[in-house]
This record gives structure tokens, C-alpha cells and sequence, in this order.
């Protein structure tokens, strides 16, 4: 246990004192606070439009019943900061000159109907499109207008707000219309931050089994090249080295997601960007503790599954020029399992995830998937999780006595036959 906690150790701290890894992780963190940091320099090289806010101006032409129902409507809306400004006269010029000395985003400029039809509306800016979020806002009050118009007090002021309000579809399973399903399961499963969680735990194994996968296979490779394995294996034996590498690797990984963490903690939390994040609408509170443990359970294991494979391939090869070429097969395998995922997130009760969920390759991925995002019952995980212990204990023998017989043959990469019979002289 000494000599295991030793290797761990020098691993540990070989790897974080190199230059690569020191300027890998500093480039990465500055990517991330440039990549946080994109909407407020959009703003601000934006100067017109910031200091112009959401002051939109109005010219009613006339129309000024239908002009005050449109700022009516907005103004009824929730969080909202769009502002009306009157303008006066119809003549382009002059409402293109009002528009520019009280520097708006645009005005909307509104024109009799003919032969008694709803006016016609027009958003006018400087460049000549109607943005987003403008867009989102207006359309409905203009509907709302519309309506009123052509009802002409016929109906109450419910129901012109009930025709205008769009009919949500909900969507239920056969259990929860007979009754045997749990009350708001559906809501719950639909929760952004479990979208958020299951997508960021998704990308953090898919780059953790990537980047410290290869970063063990590169490190086992490079001391069988140098010959510095022979000397290591007559102080410390084989499997200890293999384990020991893999612990400590995964300590490293541990350390470079922590720096970026509070990379993304700290830029998150500055000022500005804290207005940008609340326009997201999310809340924190909200956190799937259960998706959250599940993951990280799952994270860990198919780390180790990983781990343990690209330890065992980095001790066939003995040059590093062909460590490429030899972890192929394994980054395929962590290809697959992050696309079947991704690209299934908005279809986890498919039987393309349910067979992948307990396949030990996939199911640290769409077992997340599966968890946030759709129904599964308990026997699942557990078949899971059991099969997944499985195969680390199977593969984590395997790789020992790769390892153990790998770490001497020097040449060419053996092939299975010849690695095969050297593993008969050993016993683990």
C-alpha cells in the first residue's frame, strides 16, 4: 500500500509539473473566460444599441387606439423593458430624424387600413430587420390589437386574452392517463437544469476518458521507449505501477476540472455577467441531487473502465510514434458513447439507449441520459452499475496481465496470439 500510495504520488506531481500540462490548462481556462465573456464584448462594440436599450418609438399615424392597445399589451407582460416613445407626423424624414435624436432601436409606424381592414404595421430601424427578441414581443401584442379590432367590443377583455394565448400540448405516458403514473413526473424530467447537469456530466467524462486516457497510455508508452520501465519494475511491481498510474492521473484530472470550475465560478459571477446569466431564467435551487450522485457514479466508473484499457494498450507499444494508431479502437468506443448520448437526448426511451445503458462501453453516458431526462425504474441502474463493476473487475484482470507482460516485450507491437502466450506465464 506504501509503494502504491508512492507511485500515486509521483505521478501526481510529475504531471502537474509539466510544462504541458500547466499550459494546457491555463490556455483552456482563458478560452473559457474569453468564451464567457462574448456577450458583454458583443455589447460592448454594440454602442448604439446598448444606449439605445429597448426604446422602441410609435407612430400612430391616426391610429391611436391601436397604438395604445400595443403598449398596453407589452406593458402587461412580465419582465418586461421595452419602452414606447411617441412620435409625431407621418412624413419617413421626419420620423427617421425623431428616431435618431432620441437614439431608438426602431419605431413601429402604423398605416390606415383600406376598405375598413386592420392597419398596416411597420417596424422600421436602421437596419431594416425586426430583431428577436422585438419580434417576440410584438407579434402577439399586434395579434391582440388585431383581434380587438375585428371584434370591435364584442368580446370581453378574458376572452380576447384567451384567444390570443397559444394552447400548450402537454404529453403524458399510458401509466400516468390510467392513473398508476407518479403526479409531475414529466415536469420534473423537463427541468433546464437537468438538461444542464446531464449534458455538462456527459462532456466531462467524454473529455476526461479522452484527454487522461491517452495522458496514462502516453506516459506508460514513453518509460517502456526510454527503458526506464526496467528499472521501475525492480523497485515497484508492475500492477502497482498500473494502478498507481491510473489513481494518480485521475487526481490530476480531478485538479484540472476544479481550475476550471472556478474559472467559470469566477467569470459567472461578475457583474455583468451576472445580468446575462439571469436572462437565462435559471434556478439553482432546482438542482438534481439524484441525476447529480448518479452521474458522478457513473463518471467515476466509466473512468476507470477507460482507465484501465488505455493503461494495458500503452504497454504494447513501444515507441510513441505508434500510440496513436494503437488507442484507436478505445477512442472510437468513447466516441460512440458521447454521440449515441448527445444525439439522443431528446429520445432517452428509445431502444437504441435502453440497449446502450447496459452496455458497459456506453452506459456511463445514456445511463446519465436515461436517468435526467426519461423514465427508468431502479432494477435498471442497479443492472447497470452491476454490469458495469463487472467489466472493470474483468478488464482491470486483463489489463493487469497485459501490463504485467507487456511492459518488457520491446519491438514490434505484439500480436494476440503472442501476447496471449506470454500471459499464460503469469497468474494474477
Amino acid at each position: 500500500m506504501n509503494r502504491l500510495g508512492t507511485v500515486i504520488g509521483f505521478t501526481f506531481r510529475n504531471k502537474v509539473r509539466t510544462k504541458s500540462f500547466v499550459i494546457t490548462t491555463l490556455l483552456l481556462a482563458l478560452v473559457m473566460t474569453i468564451g464567457i465573456h462574448v456577450p458583454f464584448f458583443i455589447q460592448l462594440f454594440q454602442g448604439g444599441d446598448e444606449a439605445a436599450g429597448n426604446k422602441i418609438g410609435i407612430a400612430a399615424g391616426g391610429q391611436t387606439e391601436i397604438a395604445q392597445q400595443i403598449e398596453n399589451y407589452v406593458a402587461e407582460l412580465p419582465d418586461n423593458d421595452m419602452e414606447f416613445v411617441p412620435l409625431e407626423g407621418e412624413a419617413a424624414a421626419e420620423l427617421n430624424k425623431q428616431a435618431a435624436e432620441q437614439d431608438l432601436k426602431g419605431y413601429l409606424k402604423i398605416a390606415p387600413g383600406t376598405d375598413g381592414a386592420f392597419p398596416a404595421v411597420q417596424y422600421v430601424s436602421e437596419g431594416g430587420s425586426v430583431p428577436t427578441d422585438v419580434q417576440a414581443v410584438l407579434q402577439p401584442a399586434l395579434e391582440s390589437a388585431k383581434t380587438r379590432f375585428i371584434t370591435a367590443g364584442a368580446l370581453s377583455d378574458e376572452q380576447i386574452a384567451q384567444l390570443t394565448t397559444p394552447v400548450l400540448l402537454g404529453a403524458s405516458s399510458y401509466d400516468e392517463t390510467s392513473g398508476t403514473g407518479a403526479a409531475g413526473a414529466d415536469e420534473d424530467k423537463f427541468n433546464p437544469m437537468n438538461f444542464i447537469t446531464v449534458y455538462v456530466l456527459m462532456t466531462l467524462f467524454f473529455f476526461s476518458a479522452m484527454l487522461t486516457g491517452n495522458m496514462i497510455a502516453s506516459e506508460v508508452t514513453s518509460e517502456k521507449s526510454s527503458r526506464v520501465m526496467e528499472i521501475l519494475i525492480t523497485s515497484v511491481s508492475p500492477l502497482t505501477q498500473m494502478f498507481g498510474k491510473v489513481i494518480g492521473v485521475f487526481l490530476v484530472g480531478l485538479l484540472q476540472i476544479a481550475v476550471f470550475g472556478v474559472t467559470i465560478a469566477v467569470n459567472l459571477m461578475l457583474p455583468y455577467n451576472r445580468d446575462v446569466l439571469a436572462g437565462f431564467d435559471l434556478d439553482f435551487s432546482q438542482m438534481p441531487y439524484d441525476v447529480l450522485i448518479y452521474g458522478l457514479i457513473f463518471y467515476v466508473l466509466g473512468y476507470f473502465l477507460y482507465a484501465l484499457l488505455y493503461a494495458a494498450v500503452g504497454s504494447i507499444v513501444s515507441r510513441t510514434e505508434d500510440l496513436g494508431q494503437a488507442v484507436t479502437p478505445l477512442t472510437m468506443l468513447s466516441l460512440a458513447a458521447f454521440y449515441i448520448g448527445i444525439f439522443s437526448l431528446s429520445n432517452t426511451d428509445s431502444l437504441l439507449m435502453k440497449i446502450s445503458s447496459f452496455v458497459p462501453f456506453t452506459s456511463p453516458t445514456t445511463m446519465i441520459a436515461r436517468i435526467g431526462l426519461g423514465e427508468i425504474a431502479f432494477w435498471e441502474i442497479a443492472v447497470s452499475l452491476v454490469l458495469l463493476l463487472a467489466s472493470i473487475f474483468f478488464f482491470g484482470w486483463l489489463s493487469a496481465k497485459i501490463y504485467r507482460t507487456g511492459v518488457l516485450m520491446y519491438g514490434k507491437r505484439p500480436s494476440f496470439k503472442e501476447l496471449r502466450k506470454a500471459m499464460k506465464a503469469y497468474k494474477i
